[in-house]
C-alpha cells in the first residue's frame, strides 16, 4: 500500500504555491492542452528532461499534485535535498534495474495517483532529447495506466541566469493526449525490444509537442 507522510501532505501545497509564484515572477507561463489531463484515476506523466527546473515546473502547474520519481542523487544535493524532504518522491538508482523504486511507482499508480517520470533517466543538459530507458513502458504495462506525453520548453541550463537578470525567459508546458501502449510481448531480448519500442512511442509523442531543436534523437522528419 502506498502512503504519503504527514510532512509531505503538508509540505506539497506550500511548495506548489511557492514554485508557482516564483515562476510567475520570473517568466511568462503558457500551458497548452490542459483539457487532455484526466479528471480522475492514475496515469503516468512522461516529460522531456532538460534541467532541474522541469520537476518544479510540473509540480507548480499540473492540475493535481503528482507523485514524482527522480535520481537518487537528488536526495543528497544541497537545496534539492531540502525540496524532496518536504515534497517526497521515489528515489531511483540510475543505470540499473531498481526493483524497489519500480515497486513504489507501481504502488503509487495502483493507489490512484498520477506519477511524473522522465524516461530519459536524467537531465540531457541540452535541449535535444536523448534515447530513453524502457522503465517507463515497464511500469505502464504492469499497471495498465495511460501515459500523458508532456513537452517542456524553456527550462534550459541557462534559465536561471536569464530569469534572475529579469530577462523573463518564457516557459511552456505542452500536454498531449493520453495514450494507451500496446501489450508488451515475448520474453528475454524480445520482451526488452517490445518495452523499448513502447518507450520510443512515448518519446515520439513528446517530440511532436516540441520545437525541432528539442527533439534530439526523436527528430521528426
Amino acid at each position: 500500500m502506498y502512503t504519503i507522510s504527514l510532512r509531505h501532505r503538508l509540505g506539497r501545497p506550500i511548495l506548489r504555491s511557492a514554485f508557482r509564484l516564483l515562476f510567475y515572477i520570473l517568466s511568462p507561463i503558457k500551458i497548452i492542452g490542459s483539457e487532455n489531463v484526466p479528471k480522475k484515476g492514475a496515469y503516468l506523466i512522461a516529460i522531456n528532461h532538460v534541467s532541474t527546473f522541469d520537476p518544479p515546473f510540473i509540480v507548480a502547474f499540473w492540475p493535481k499534485l503528482p507523485e514524482a520519481a527522480g535520481a537518487s542523487e537528488i536526495w543528497e544535493r544541497p537545496g534539492q535535498s531540502t525540496l524532496v524532504y518536504f515534497y517526497g518522491g521515489i528515489s531511483v538508482h540510475r543505470g540499473q534495474f531498481d526493483r524497489q523504486a519500480v515497486e513504489k511507482m507501481i504502488a503509487a499508480l495502483q493507489s490512484g495517483r498520477p506519477l511524473v517520470i522522465a524516461p530519459e533517466g536524467g537531465r540531457s543538459h541540452t535541449s535535444g532529447m536523448r534515447r530513453a530507458e524502457p522503465g517507463v513502458a515497464y511500469v505502464a504495462d504492469k499497471v495498465g495506466v495511460p501515459v500523458i506525453p508532456v513537452g517542456i520548453v524553456g527550462t534550459t541550463d541557462d534559465y536561471a541566469e536569464k530569469a534572475f537578470r529579469f530577462k523573463r525567459p518564457p516557459l511552456e508546458m505542452r500536454i498531449g493526449k493520453p495514450m494507451r501502449l500496446p501489450p508488451v510481448e515475448g520474453k528475454g531480448a524480445a520482451r526488452h525490444q517490445s518495452l523499448q519500442a513502447n518507450t520510443d512511442m512515448i518519446m515520439r509523442a513528446i517530440a511532436v509537442l516540441l520545437p525541432p531543436e528539442y527533439q534530439g534523437v526523436y527528430t521528426i522528419n
